[in-house]
């Protein structure tokens, strides 16, 4: 019987996963740059396969990000713990930042060539954001 995936190579998948993704890369072409079938590659985002620290030097190098970022936003219930310790499941579906969508959003904001009308982009989309953040302060006053 196959040992549950520890949450840290799960989440180090997963950053695997959305870095590929948002670069619009293929498992395939993934692996064929650092030397490994695409199967392999699945094994690693899916956290079944942990990832030795060459390997991820490595991908690190193929995505163009620092070593750190396959760490960023790991919450402490991730980081904690000996694997089996929590009971929770870590779902990488779960995360927005890697729904289609999103990825979507963030590859036509990137293929905005303008600087100037990227930045008003921004700047839109904070302020529509913005008034939801307001409310939820406005909620909190008045509840």
């Amino acid at each position: 019987m196959a040992s549950k995936p520890n949450p840290v190579d799960i989440h180090v998948g997963s950053r695997i996963r959305l870095r590929r993704t948002l670069l619009g890369m293929s498992q395939e072409k993934l692996g064929k740059a650092i030397g490994l079938t695409f199967q392999q590659v699945q094994k690693y985002e899916r956290g079944t396969n942990r990832v030795g620290s060459s390997r991820l030097y490595q991908l690190a190098k193929v995505l163009n990000v620092p070593v750190s970022f396959f760490f960023d936003d790991m919450t402490p219930e991730v980081a904690g713990g000996p694997p089996g310790f929590r009971d929770e499941k870590t779902d990488f579906d779960d995360n927005p930042l890697t729904k289609r969508e999103t990825l979507e959003l963030v590859r036509a904001y990137h293929r905005i060539s303008s600087a100037a009308v990227r930045k008003r982009v921004f700047e839109l989309v904070k302020a529509m954001a913005k008034p939801r953040d307001e409310e939820k302060k406005d909620g909190d006053a008045n509840g």
